[in-house]
């Protein structure tokens, strides 16, 4: 998985593809609640206004979102060019999907 997540944030910075590829994928950094270790990921991601939500795939194969349960937590994302911190929080629905909401 490590070596996909390199090769699409790589495609963030590709000069051909790269603006497009930014405008639904961003990487989001955040502390481990229980290792308080600093981890990023690539994510997709859809934005109305301060807020912006992501949908996780697959969900019960990635632990990262389990970290905004409840109350939440801080999370920063690259937005447009720049560096954007927020509160995230993630809500499960009655059919297992996984979003996560960042109020920036």
């Amino acid at each position: 998985m490590r070596t996909v997540n390199r090769w699409i944030v790589g495609l963030r910075n590709a000069p051909l593809v790269g603006k497009l590829v930014r405008k639904g994928l961003t990487v989001v950094t955040y502390t481990g609640r229980k290792s308080g270790r600093t981890f990023s990921t690539p994510v997709g991601y859809q934005r109305k206004g301060d807020v912006v939500e992501i949908r996780v795939m697959m969900p019960d194969a990635k632990t990262w979102w389990r970290n905004f349960n409840g109350e939440g937590g801080p999370l920063t994302l690259e937005l447009d060019g720049a560096e954007r911190t927020g509160h995230a929080t993630s809500h499960r629905d009655d059919k297992g999907r996984v979003t996560v909401r960042v109020q920036l």
